[in-house]
């Protein structure tokens, strides 16, 4: 099966769709801008591998110190992302996938692997009852609602970074953290843009474009997050309902 598959390497990630969104003629910001993104990571062990074919199949993940989120730990490998889309499940992608990730991080003597999790599965999350029955663990707990999971290979575990504990912030007003790893991160933005706009809601958009930004955010972190009244929201990305719901608290 490892043939159905490929990885993004330097050499091709001009030529190679990034999956989440498919275009084939006309360029897409979202799909660019995570292009670019790639380009600095591929350089420090990110791995994004994906079926090879025009399907959003694959599997994302680096190390963890070099992971833009706020998880420390010692010679681990971070899992962002395992997504089958719908109409490919069933097929035993996601587990050779899956297998692909922790057959590597052996390869390369890592102490495990870990991702983030919930009390309760997140959009926008991977599966993580998929990932307990390969031995992740709920390691490390948030105040509300999410977990770190880990694989641990030789005993040693991963931990949130004090801020992520936090999830709070001092501002009162709607803010944004982001980064440009998703390609729906664009549409997110301008949506949020807009709604504030036509409804004349200050918003805070704060581009996490450092890994040290990334290690010391105020709460998880999963491409986005958004806090209002200085309380965490949401790592989803909000459409204008979810907005609604958030600015009437």
């Amino acid at each position: 099966m490892d043939t159905e598959f490929v990885n993004i390497t330097p050499e091709n990630l001009a030529d190679e769709h990034l999956c989440c969104i498919i275009r084939t003629k006309v360029p897409h910001p979202g799909v660019e801008a995570k292009r670019a993104w790639l380009a600095e990571r591929l350089k420090e062990g990110h791995v994004l591998r994906k079926l090879n074919a025009k399907a959003t199949v694959f599997v994302e993940y680096a190390p963890l110190e070099t992971a833009w989120v706020p998880v420390l730990g010692d010679n681990y490998l971070y899992l962002y992302c395992l997504w089958v889309e719908s109409a490919c499940r069933g097929k035993g992608y996601g587990r050779a996938l899956m297998e692909h990730c922790l057959a590597d991080a052996k390869s390369r003597g890592k102490s495990g692997v870990c991702m983030l999790g919930a009390n309760k599965q997140k959009s926008w999350l991977s599966d993580q009852a998929f990932a307990k029955k390969y031995g992740f663990e709920v390691v490390d707990t948030t105040a509300y609602g999410y977990d770190l999971l880990s694989l641990s290979f030789d005993g040693t575990l991963p931990r949130f970074a004090p801020g992520a504990k936090q999830g709070s912030i001092e501002s009162e007003a709607l803010t944004v953290y982001y980064d440009r790893q998703c390609p729906y991160v664009h549409h997110a933005i301008e949506t949020t843009r807009r709604y504030c706009d036509e409804n004349h809601v200050p918003v805070d958009f704060r581009e996490v474009d450092t890994l040290e930004k990334a290690k010391n955010l105020p709460c998880v972190f999963n491409n986005f997050a958004v806090f209002y009244k200085g309380k965490f929201e949401t790592t989803n990305l909000p459409d204008a309902a979810t907005l609604q719901r958030i600015l009437r608290k």
